[in-house]
């Protein structure tokens, strides 16, 4: 760890977390917005609240201007703490003034922190504070009690961040690689708790996924299937650009996370792409983005026009033909005429290549394809779009790409494991065995 993230967190209040225990999320999908949502359990007296799970998130924050109501609140006056004076001044952090009745979330001189909607891009300054939060354990391979996690920083933001996001949540929590994040907060307070969490998305419209905190593995899914022990790695490569509102420009970093794609093939045809750009760049252009908040997974404009031509070519000598397209999609073909098999409609396989040509994540049509049924047609699109020529990233996979697939990710050795689709290993996201109702 280095000698700045030591530094911030010697003032944060140590975290009382029970020995040898990682935590859940239960993760479901809202199919108005496409976002994941995650629910969390905090404040005294208890209070269950829905939030969207951001995976790239720096800081994870609440809407505090409705009715906060807790009675283990902290806040961190401006004068005196050396937790607020810690803080980078990078416009992360700044002395909040309000002329209101001061408490939540208007407290003068009080430590504030910027809390950004994940979707619209904005956000705002919020007051900075520790609280009650509590997680469902976990073995690894059933759902435990509810455990403490005492004195989480997080940002008690207003109102007005949460346009955009999904009507049920009431903020947003953050998994980046940030200090702030959820996960660092965990695995920083003891080193029985590795740095390391897993996020495996459900593609079933019922059922939820799982992410596992502070856990390195077991991950077990019915029918009894461990998928931390067939994961391959790649590197979780750093972007060094930082924006004015990123409080990871501390250490130097984005708080998203980016690995190495450097070719792409479709039924092991190469598609033709300018490969200088798949790479990050001295000012934080290029690279491949994982992003829990696209909704699909998007190529800027030079890659998309290789990408789809490779795909349509590879479709038409599977004797598929395309037929009119379903916004916001380009490329569908009629579902009669397509076969599905147990990894989904039967379509080129796309293959991810990383950092060689043996390392690859492969796309079978579970998550290439998506099902479209209008009252005109029934179609399988291609569920990959166009970020235009301005996109700051070569490539982002989005959500849906994500589903059905186990991500880990290994904040202190660096590395992305990943499952490729589970359908091929006989489960799915969904077979988690959660409880209804976890208690303390």
């Amino acid at each position: 760890m280095s000698p700045t993230i030591l530094f911030l967190l010697s003032f944060v209040p140590s975290l009382a977390l029970p020995a040898q225990a990682g935590f859940i999320l239960l993760i479901q999908k809202d199919y108005k917005t496409l976002q994941y949502t995650t629910l969390i359990y905090l404040k005294t007296p208890l209070q269950q609240t829905q939030v969207v799970f951001d995976l790239g998130g720096d800081i994870t924050w609440i809407d505090c201007y409705k009715n906060y109501k807790s009675s283990t609140y902290h806040l961190f006056p401006c004068n005196g703490s050396q937790f607020c004076d810690s803080l980078p001044n990078t416009g992360v952090s700044i002395c909040t003034d309000c002329s209101d009745n001061p408490g939540i979330p208007c407290a003068n001189n009080t430590c504030g922190l910027f809390a950004e909607n994940p979707v619209a891009y904005q956000g705002e300054i919020g007051v900075a504070l520790t609280d009650v939060l509590k997680l469902p354990t976990t073995n690894g391979s059933t759902q435990g009690p509810l455990s403490d996690i005492k004195n989480h920083v997080f940002s008690c933001a207003p109102s007005s961040v949460l346009p955009g996001l999904s009507k049920s949540v009431s903020g947003s929590l953050a998994l980046g690689q940030s200090i702030w994040s959820l996960q660092t907060q965990i695995s920083n307070s003891s080193s029985s708790y590795p740095n390391y969490f897993a996020v495996c998305l459900s593609g079933s419209r019922t059922s939820p996924g799982v992410a596992f905190l502070a856990a390195s593995g077991p991950y077990i899914f019915l029918p009894g299937i461990d998928l931390s022990r067939s994961l391959t790695y790649t590197p979780i490569i750093s972007n060094v650009y930082g924006g004015p509102f990123i409080s990871s420009v501390a250490v130097g970093r984005e708080a998203e996370y980016f690995i190495g794609v450097t070719s792409i093939n479709i039924n092991n045809k190469p598609v033709p792409l300018y490969k200088q750009f798949l790479a990050i760049n001295g000012i934080g252009i290029g690279g491949t983005k994982i992003s829990t908040v696209y909704n699909y997974t998007s190529l800027q404009r030079s890659i998309y026009t290789g990408f789809t031509e490779t795909f349509v070519n590879q479709s038409s000598a599977m004797n598929l033909a395309l037929t009119k397209p379903v916004k916001p999609f380009s490329f569908c073909y009629g579902a009669k005429d397509v076969q599905v098999t147990p990894t989904g409609p039967k379509v080129p396989t796309i293959d991810l290549v990383l950092q060689s040509k043996d390392v690859y994540w492969r796309i079978y049509g579970s998550n290439s394809m998506v099902r479209v049924t209008t009252k005109n047609a029934d179609v399988w699109c291609l569920g990959f779009l166009d970020g235009g020529v301005n996109q700051r990233q070569a490539i982002v996979i989005g959500g849906y790409q994500i589903e059905d697939n186990l991500l880990q990710f290994g904040l202190g050795s660096k590395r992305l494991g990943f499952s490729s689709s589970l359908l091929q290993k006989g489960t799915t996201c969904a077979n988690f065995k959660f409880t209804k109702n976890p208690t303390p």
